[in-house]
């Protein structure tokens, strides 16, 4: 953007020094661009008029055209509140007001034709609106017709008189400015190609959309442009990768082939050994490997990942395996010594529960070779840490450690770069998985091994809860454990959801005679790591949590979960 987006928010006219520190400090926004580039988070619908006839309690809002017919007070003291009716052709609109009284009542003129509008409500047998916006329609009536914007404000800038409407007049003012500022940031081709709204319109059309099918348009431009900028970096970082970043090249699988022929008690599914061959081929380029792996839990992983070790192993190499959690590393820690064992290899656990005695012969062994493969979690990224030639380092849950942490653990090796390989159970669609991880090549394990039951989800109203809690007793006394999740720890004024607190209790109640885990993210971290063993041990039978339990984590006894509100999840 040119010079002119730089311009110190204070210059624009209606705001001035201490209206700009405000927004310097509440919202963040210094400059014109930055106010420009403050989006409304949505838009309340102006362009239709309800008939009084038509309202229901359950709109969000409305909009109405009526004669005011009568005014008058009723109640007293803090009871005291303004009623006006508000009349049209269909029926009659009580319009309430519990505060600023004697400013409305001096306001209002009967037999006058107003538009209101505001949030409905139901009151006995009658529909109202508390505190609704009001206007003359004579002024308003031609102007309505639009989607008013509505911007994130905090309350200290509402208290200040910098509230949505007041953000919404400094836009309108700053675009009437900037409009012959905007650069077209997409090249022709593109914009052509995908019949993409010029930048200008689209910045006009995101705070105050003609109408629908504008703001459509806008939105798609604006997010177009955004996600074409972060892939092209991505793609950048990517290439940048292939051409400097070099990897050892490994092509001797005699190790995989023993394994694979005499140890490998089951076969695997079609989908591992295309993920195989895919992470094989990267492995063998000389290029270093930095590819997702996508799978569910179950869909084996796990197995997959202890393949790619022993590529490396063949070749006098060793393996690393970083999960997020304790529970997690334990779980692969136990899932792999079986194989290890049988291969003859040595194979350690590293966590921050390792006791000093134990980690010294762990990083002795690290230096000298003799250890083949190392399962940890953050520990594995201490200084203390470091391997004689690490050739691949595989990040379980990536999305939970950052950037610096994954690269610090590949760094571990300065001879060469070590493939690395991350892996995810959380399900994301290929495309949207490309986008968010577009300097990372994506292997998806999409079959699950044979036998696998397909899972059932059957959607039960409130009124089935005693069938739910039925069929849960059932699931346990066959032996099996089961989920219950929550979207909220406690009770919300602002949203009516179920939450944890009053679900632990009813579940308690429900199920007396059975041990009941809880873990939400208010928990220590040592807290919820005792309740997920627990649970995973068989000691509980009931999990009652927020979306804080582990993603990957895997309980083959936990057959059954059961979601509230479940709405509110993806």
């Amino acid at each position: 953007m040119s010079s002119f987006f730089n311009t110190p928010i204070e210059y624009l006219k209606g705001v001035g020094p201490q209206r700009a520190a405000l927004l310097n400090k509440e919202l963040a926004i210094f400059t014109y661009a930055d106010l420009i580039q403050h989006y409304p988070f949505r838009y309340e619908d102006r362009t239709r008029f309800y008939k009084i006839s038509e309202i229901m309690p359950d709109l969000p809002y409305v909009q109405v055209i009526g004669m005011l017919r009568h005014v008058e007070t009723r109640g007293a003291g803090r009871k005291k509140r303004l009623v006006a009716y508000l009349t049209d052709d269909t029926g009659e609109l009580e319009l309430v007001w519990f505060s600023g009284i004697q400013w409305a009542v001096k306001k209002l003129k009967t037999g006058v034709e107003y538009v209101a509008f505001g949030k409905p409500n139901q009151y006995g047998r009658k529909i109202n609106i508390a505190h609704p916006e009001l206007e003359l329609s004579s002024i308003r009536t031609t102007q309505s017709r639009y989607l008013q914007p509505v911007y994130p404000v905090t309350e200290k800038l509402k208290q200040k008189f910098l509230d949505s409407k007041a953000i919404g007049k400094l836009q309108k003012q700053l675009l009437k400015l900037a409009y012959p500022h905007f650069p077209e940031t997409l090249p022709k081709d593109l914009i052509d190609r995908y019949k993409l709204m010029a930048k200008k319109e689209a910045m006009v059309h995101i705070h105050f959309p003609a109408d629908n099918q504008k703001l459509t348009a806008a939105r798609f431009r604006l997010k177009f442009e955004e996600f074409f900028y972060i892939q092209l970096r991505l793609l950048k970082l990517r290439l940048t990768r292939i051409d400097k970043f070099r990897g050892k090249k490994f092509e001797n699988t005699s190790l995989l082939t023993h394994f694979y022929e005499k140890h490998l008690p089951f076969e695997l599914t079609k989908a591992q050994k295309k993920v195989i061959r895919e992470i094989y081929r990267d492995m063998k380029s000389g290029h270093q490997m930095n590819r997702l792996l996508q799978g569910d839990v179950g869909s084996g992983k796990t197995i997959v990942s202890f393949i790619c070790m022993l590529i490396v192993i063949s070749s006098k190499r060793q393996a690393a395996l970083m999960a997020p959690t304790e529970i997690l590393a334990q779980q692969h820690f136990q899932g792999l010594k079986p194989f290890a064992d049988m291969l003859e290899l040595n194979i350690a656990l590293l966590t921050g529960s390792t006791k000093a005695s134990e980690r010294k012969p762990i990083h002795a062994q690290l230096q000298s070779g003799e250890m083949h493969i190392l399962i940890g979690t953050h520990a594995l990224l201490e200084d203390k840490v470091q391997f004689k030639d690490l050739g691949l380092a595989i990040v379980d849950e990536q999305h939970r450690f950052g950037v610096a942490q994954r690269a610090k653990l590949w760094q571990k090796n300065e001879d060469y770069f070590p493939h690395i390989l991350v892996m995810t159970a959380t399900p994301i669609p290929r495309t949207l998985a490309m986008t968010l991880y577009g300097d990372l090549d994506v292997s998806v394990i999409d079959e699950l091994p044979a036998g696998r039951k397909e899972i059932q989800t059957f959607h039960k109203f409130d009124s089935a809860r005693l069938w739910v809690f039925g069929f849960m007793k059932k699931q346990i006394e066959q032996g099996r454990q089961v989920y219950v999740v929550y979207p909220l720890i406690e009770e919300s004024e602002k949203l009516d959801l179920k939450h944890l607190t009053d679900g632990y209790e009813a579940i308690q109640r429900a199920f007396p005679e059975y041990q009941i885990s809880i873990v939400h993210g208010k928990m220590k971290a040592d807290d919820k790591a005792y309740e997920m063993k627990r649970f995973m041990e068989g000691q509980t039978k009931i999990m009652v949590a927020t979306t804080v339990i582990e993603v990957g984590v895997d309980v083959p006894n936990a057959t059954v979960m059961v979601i509230e509100n479940a709405e509110r999840f993806g």
